[in-house]
């Protein structure tokens, strides 16, 4: 039997525990994750998963009772103070120094130059002075964005010094001292999903989105269609940035941007996907991640020698309602009638994720989840964050059959606000 602490998260990381045998402790945050842990833990203990220190003075007991065969995180809130905490407790992890380059996007890039991998004009700013000097150095469009930002955050872009002086003060009153500029990639986002045993990489699923105007994702889809072209491309540089950071083991999420150059780092996260991703390229690949998560990391599984085959689609898409009170909310029930698994979650109940109930949709083609009712408010997408108002999960004969059958079943489920 193998014994594991695992630090955040969301559930499905564990779902396979038991099947497994694998005995899991969780260290979450009270009131910040979902009651289903419950099921796949042998127990659950409060700590904040951003002091090692402190995540420390509750696990040192146990493991001195029952060692850990390993302490994991998906949490990208949680990375570098889990690898602290592996240091602490003398187990095998991703390093420190790792997971502090992951976090920090301006040591990446630093650290990718280094490599001379994906060469992106970039500089870390302190002021709206050295910020505007970069912007003129650029003489063209400019993003700005926090150094340890996540969820589509405070990302500005820039054409002017009006929107560069604006942008600082944003970046400011958010209290960001600091911000990485970087030039303006012009060409869709994708995704790399990969999983990492003892310094061998392997390309499991590749996705694309569907953004608004803040860089919001509002929909996933997989295998991205605009990939495949430049799929051996991705795969390679994937595992170049890995071996670049120094990541040896377990789940890593990277995202680019496919320029007329070539593709082109956006950032990478040493956990797995969010936004139900490690589902959608469970579907089109027959490898679940989240199985992995444990499987492959404790040496029960083996990690495949390939790349798999990539066999149908898959997309999520979450529910954009205009901004305000829920009035009325209506055609679930039609979905109901044709034996479409729909979750609803009471009104006035706020959930700790934005995929709340994925584990349950794994046998279904199609499924739902309402996050709001009548009475509670819709926030502007501004931030993935705000993809709080529930999703269509849906699979199909191939991406593009998934995405249309996921556009046709949010249509039927109509949200009025005022």
């Amino acid at each position: 039997m193998y014994r594991v602490a695992v630090i955040g998260g969301q559930p499905h990381a564990v779902a396979a525990a038991q099947e497994l045998g694998v005995e899991v402790v969780l260290v979450h945050e009270e009131g910040k994750y979902e009651a289903e842990f419950a099921d796949y833990c042998e127990r659950i203990i409060h700590a904040p998963i951003t002091d090692s220190g402190a995540m420390y003075e509750v696990l040192a007991p146990l493991h001195r009772e029952r060692p850990f065969d390993r302490v994991l995180t998906t949490s990208e809130d949680g990375a570098v103070a889990t690898s602290e905490l592996c240091e602490l407790l003398g187990l095998t992890g991703t390093s420190p120094e790792t997971s502090r380059v992951v976090k920090d996007k301006g040591a990446m890039r630093k650290r990718l130059a280094e490599h001379d991998l994906s060469p992106v004009r970039h500089r870390v700013v302190r002021s709206a002075d050295e910020l505007a000097d970069f912007f003129y150095t650029v003489n063209g469009r400019i993003v700005v964005k926090p150094v340890d930002g996540v969820a589509s955050i405070q990302i500005h872009m820039a054409d002017t010094a009006e929107d560069v002086r604006t942008a600082w003060k944003s970046l400011r009153e958010a209290g960001h001292e600091s911000a990485l500029a970087e030039e303006f990639l012009d060409g869709p986002v994708v995704s790399v999903d990969t999983f990492s045993y003892e310094g061998r990489h392997l390309a499991i699923g590749m996705s694309e989105y569907r953004m608004n105007e803040y860089f919001a994702e509002w929909e996933v889809s997989t295998p991205s269609r605009v990939a495949i072209p430049h799929r051996d491309e991705l795969r390679e540089t994937t595992y170049h940035l890995l071996d670049a950071i120094g990541l040896k083991d377990g789940p890593a999420h990277s995202e680019f941007i496919l320029t007329p150059e070539g593709a082109r780092v956006l950032e990478t996260h040493n956990r797995l996907a969010g936004s139900g991703a490690p589902e959608l390229v469970r579907r089109v690949s027959g490898l679940s991640l989240s199985r992995m998560f444990l499987s492959v990391t404790l040496g029960i599984e083996e990690l495949p020698a390939e790349p798999p085959e990539w066999t149908g689609g898959a997309a999520i898409q979450f529910f954009v309602p205009p901004p305000g009170t829920i009035t009325a909310i209506e055609g679930v029930d039609s979905l109901v009638e044709q034996g479409v698994e729909v979750v609803q979650v009471p009104p006035g109940v706020t959930l700790p994720n934005i995929v709340p109930y994925i584990n349950r949709f794994a046998d279904a083609e199609l499924g739902v989840v309402v996050g709001k009712g009548v009475g509670d408010e819709v926030r502007e997408l501004r931030s993935v964050a705000d993809c709080v108002n529930g999703y269509v999960i849906v699979s199909g004969k191939d991406a593009g059959d998934a995405v249309a059958r996921g556009d046709e079943a949010v249509d039927r489920v109509r949200f009025e606000t005022r």
